[in-house]
């Protein structure tokens, strides 16, 4: 099984960027702990703060893998144009937020992926990636 996790904006601050709100740990480091809890599947990650280079990321791996697993921070309440990537690729792609954003401002509560997305796991820290990966390895049985 291959997994493309993608991070957007501002979440190379991940460990720094409001610790109260998103952790402590970095994503470099969850990430290696992700990959050797899951030796039996290739994890790849990607991360940009750039909306086109997040698009093409998709294009890139969303005819190839296996699921893609993505965080694309604030652009989720934005962009019709990382929507319609989903749509327009095969590979399914769980929506995936460490906070809850219902439970955040107003603007946050909107997104503007989860329509395209096989389903959206928010408000569990960086365990939300895990619990994507756990969803693709059911799927995968």
């Amino acid at each position: 099984m291959k997994i493309q996790i993608i991070n957007g904006p501002n979440l190379n601050l991940l460990g720094v960027r409001e610790p109260n709100i998103y952790g402590s740990l970095s994503f470099e480091d969850y990430f290696r702990e992700l990959v050797r809890l899951y030796p039996e599947i290739e994890i790849n990650y990607f991360q940009s703060n750039t909306e086109g280079e997040l698009i093409d990321k998709l294009h890139e791996t969303g005819f190839s893998y296996d699921g893609i697993i993505l965080n694309a921070g604030a652009y989720t309440h934005t962009s019709i144009a990382i929507h319609d990537a989903i749509k327009s690729i095969s590979t399914p792609v769980i929506e995936v937020h460490l906070s809850n954003i219902h439970a955040r401002e107003p603007f946050r509560r909107r997104s503007m992926l989860a329509g395209a997305c096989k389903g959206v796991i928010a408000g569990f820290g960086m365990d939300s990636y895990r619990l994507a990966l756990e969803a693709f390895k059911a799927d995968f049985k």
